[in-house]
């Protein structure tokens, strides 16, 4: 009704409103950017930000991602189609881009059913289901048997034998998330220990409507493969509450499959420093998806605000000192391909790369910088941050990370984030709700315009930041894959 009431008048189009609430907030922020700028030069400032809030470009570019791409998962069709687009887009906008090749698994879902077989009442109730990333295909037929926890599954010893093993954990906030995602990376593995013939996970979810949430899983190699698969959180109630009263039976059926290793490639664009070109500020995010939906907020949004910031920074009559290296990353979602790729081909460099970021957080409104360097790092950034002042963006000190910079760890590269508010990201994550119409269009430019502040910072400030102390990589993606067939 708030956007009838803006528009009735002239009658314009759905994207035409958006553009213009969009410029109305950049004309008002950019005001704002004339009387704070700290260190920042105040005619780059307005630039950058107003550029950004005002021209549109990045949600019009998201809408033809994902509209016109559509989902990406390695090895796709789709995946290689968004690659030549954004090798493009990103050379259209004079930054100097070319593609890095990289290897990437392919694995494709096929199709999938489920459904409950023998409980009073809701026999041939089809369940919401959807097979977990690098699952192997397989069909069962078994009694449900559920657990609460990867501890609680080793226990069930020999109850679990011939049956299908239900993980039903309690996520109710998006922080719950990382409490509960080895229930889907090494459910199966864990279900397949004590003799069960199939996994099925109650989706990492905050919200649905019945809609399952995919995800990527994993196998030990010491115990066998089972098929894996997420449910929705309707449905995960409904066997919880079936099971409350006596046996329940269920059919699953997974037409999954992997095969062999696919070329792809990250794509890797440069606006070159004026004075010190050989270092580097990477903003990146990953060009996958997963292939139930169109990856708008994952990561579709990420794209869009890392190539609206290397544009409006390309765009600027003077180049900042150093390096900001856009970097699409192929493969984050199941396997970081590209981000061991990107590593390993740029071994010899990482300790020339003065700091890193990874947008893969969805596009809600950003709220904070955050910040992963050694001591003193916060305090030599922060004058050089007054312009996010009227974004409403504060600097913490606290951890940034990206899966895809996980590889760098090891390197001590320094991390920042642009944080937004994740409050609803885990209802569409991973799922098909993951579209184009839940993104905000000024809440996209204004994160787009963040990312943009902090990388010309990190890249004109007289000094880089103080290196946090090396760390092993994380292993969260860390694939053992079924053999191809």
């Amino acid at each position: 009704m708030v956007r009838a009431a803006a528009c009735a008048l002239a009658l314009p189009s759905r994207d035409s409103c958006d553009k213009v609430r969009v410029r109305r907030g950049g004309i008002h922020l950019l005001l704002a950017l004339l009387f704070v700028t700290g260190n920042f030069p105040p005619d780059v400032a307005q630039r950058l930000v107003g550029e950004a809030l005002t021209s549109g470009i990045a949600y019009a570019r998201l809408e033809e991602l994902t509209d016109t791409i559509g989902p990406r998962l390695s090895g796709s069709a789709g995946a290689e189609a968004a690659v030549q687009w954004a090798l493009k887009k990103l050379q259209q906008d004079g930054l100097a881009a070319h593609l890095e090749p990289v290897k990437v698994p392919h694995w494709v879902r096929g199709e999938e059913s489920g459904e409950v077989l023998s409980s009073p009442g809701v026999a041939g109730y089809r369940l919401a289901l959807t097979a977990l990333g690098n699952s192997v295909g397989g069909a069962a037929s078994a009694e449900v048997v559920e657990a609460r926890s990867l501890a609680e599954v080793a226990s069930l010893g020999a109850a679990a034998r011939g049956k299908i093993a239900f993980l039903n954990h309690t996520m109710s906030a998006p922080e719950d998330y990382g409490k509960f995602i080895e229930m889907r990376t090494r459910g199966p593995s864990a279900a397949a220990r004590v003799g069960a013939v199939a996994m099925l996970l109650r989706s990492l979810a905050t919200g649905s409507l019945r809609s399952p949430h995919t995800g990527m899983t994993s196998y030990d190699p010491d115990a066998p493969r089972i098929p894996g698969a997420a449910i929705s959180t309707e449905d995960a109630d409904l066997l919880h509450r079936l099971l409350r009263r006596g046996p329940v039976r269920v059919r699953l059926s997974l037409g999954c499959r992997m095969l062999p290793d696919a070329d792809s490639a990250n794509v890797v664009a440069d606006v070159r420093g004026r004075e010190k070109p050989e270092e580097v500020v990477l903003i990146g995010a990953h060009l996958d998806s997963w292939d139930l939906a169109q990856g708008a907020n994952d990561d579709g949004a990420g794209v869009a605000m890392v190539m609206e910031a290397g544009r409006v920074i390309a765009a600027l009559p003077q180049h900042p000192r150093r390096t900001v290296r856009v970097v699409l990353f192929m493969n984050e979602e199941n396997g970081l391909a590209g981000g061991k790729g990107y590593a390993a081909a740029h071994q010899g460099e990482l300790g020339r790369h003065v700091a890193a970021l990874e947008a893969d957080s969805g596009a809600g409104p950003p709220l904070a910088v955050r910040l992963r360097s050694g001591d003193g790092g916060s305090s030599m950034l922060a004058p050089w941050l007054a312009p996010l002042a009227s974004l409403g963006i504060e600097l913490h000190e606290g951890d940034a990370s990206g899966a895809d910079l996980s590889p760098l760890d090891p390197s001590g590269v320094p991390l920042f984030a642009v944080h937004p508010d994740v409050t609803h990201y885990f209802d569409i994550h991973h799922s098909a709700a993951d579209t184009f119409d839940k993104i905000d269009p000024g809440n996209l430019a204004r994160n787009a315009a963040a990312i943009a502040v902090v990388a010309y910072a990190l890249a004109e400030m007289p000094g880089t930041l103080p290196r946090p102390i090396p760390k092993p990589p994380h292993d969260k993606q860390e694939v053992t894959r079924p053999a191809a067939h």
